[in-house]
């Protein structure tokens, strides 16, 4: 098997790395914490223009019709730099959907807005327990006309106080069983009856409490099919999870880089700490875990961009990833000592992002539930 990076791929990692570099420093991510949006609209224009909005949209609806993996690339790059903003909520979470599931009009609607950067989008996917089996769906669209009314909660929605529009799962059947009654709506973010409120989180990003309360939408809404949602929601948490892999890898990869400059560079007792075998093997097992991880995430997402099953690889993935990630963060601190724990060192950001991002869209044990389904247990 070959992980080897075609041109095209190195030459968008490369690109991606100068211009995030130099664009996005930690000020930016600093800044962009404490600021009630939390992006910078002018970074987001320039992203715009390099096309990366539409990355992975295809041409007819204004975009590069690049694939998956070429996107793993690029969000491996943004995990490495702690890019702040709606690019995963808008490009993963409410792009990869519609192309997969929406009709012509749909695509062409939504689509052109978001490669054109016009449109954020968001998914109103989890609720009280933050669970992401259907059973926890308890939001409720009922039949109204020519449409549907929403009424309910979700929780931990990502950037919802700037979307223009959310993707919201919602019971439509009370009487189906769980898997069976839910649908997907586009629903405009700025619709009467939609409250949004910001949450505190670790890792300092803009997840949202989003009140559904008498909001219309009509059924030309509906993603998908009527009832029909799960299959949906179940493509979404899949290509979110290699995802959100892919960003992690980035992050754990700048841990590494970082704590192997750090042992060379902090002495102790007139040497480098570095040169103590505990120190070295600590390193080695960060490698370890990064490179595996790197290699689990790009097998998941080359399946993905091939069209091929990948249920079993994402969960792979996601389940190692979420674990290894802890094992880096641990070392990482515990070679910087106190520095690595201070506001002023960069090793927090990563370390935050990371912790996040192991309960983003399932922990390791609900993907190892993925894995052993997938072997038939």
């Amino acid at each position: 098997m070959d992980f080897t990076l075609s041109e095209e791929q190195e030459m968008l990692r490369t690109m991606a790395r100068d211009f995030l570099t130099d664009k996005c420093p930690k000020t930016l991510v600093k800044e962009m914490e404490e600021d009630e949006k939390g992006y910078s609209p002018e970074l987001w224009k320039e992203m715009v223009d390099l096309g990366w909005m539409g990355l992975v949209i295809p041409e007819e609806y204004g975009g590069s019709g690049m694939s998956f993996l070429d996107l793993s690339i690029l969000l491996e790059e943004m995990g490495r730099a702690c890019l702040p903003g709606p690019f995963f909520s808008t490009v993963v979470l409410g792009g990869l959907p519609i192309l997969e599931a929406g009709n012509d009009d749909q695509k062409q609607t939504y689509l052109t807005r978001i490669a054109s950067g016009e449109a954020i989008f968001s998914l109103a996917l989890t609720e009280a327990d933050a669970q992401y089996g259907p059973a926890s769906i308890a939001v409720k669209a009922a039949a109204d006309n020519d449409g549907y009314t929403i009424n309910g909660t979700k929780l931990f929605v990502p950037d919802a106080h700037i979307a223009d529009y959310l993707l919201c799962v919602a019971r439509t059947d009370e009487k189906a069983e769980a898997e069976k009654g839910l649908t997907v709506f586009i629903v405009d973010a700025k619709s009467p009856g939609i409250s949004c409120t910001v949450l505190k989180t670790i890792a300092g990003d803009k997840l949202c409490e989003v009140v559904f309360e008498g909001v219309k939408v009509p059924k030309e809404n509906i993603l998908g099919e009527l009832n029909r949602g799960w299959e949906v929601v179940q493509r979404i948490i899949q290509q979110a999870a290699v995802a959100k892999c892919s960003a992690m890898v980035g992050a754990l990869q700048r841990m590494l880089e970082m704590t192997v400059d750090y042992a060379k560079e902090r002495v102790q007792y007139d040497h480098p700490i570095g040169s103590l075998q505990v120190i070295q093997h600590y390193c080695a097992n960060m490698a370890t875990d990064v490179d595996g991880s790197r290699f689990s995430t790009y097998q998941a997402a080359w399946r993905l961009s091939e069209g091929l099953p990948a249920r079993k690889e994402a969960a792979i993935a996601k389940a190692w990833l979420s674990e290894a990630g802890g094992r880096v963060i641990a070392l990482a601190h515990q070679i910087h000592g106190a520095i690595g724990c201070t506001i002023d060192h960069d090793l927090q950001y990563y370390t935050r992002r990371a912790k996040a991002a192991q309960l983003s869209f399932g922990d390791a044990d609900f993907f190892r539930e993925a894995v052993a389904q997938e072997m038939g247990l």
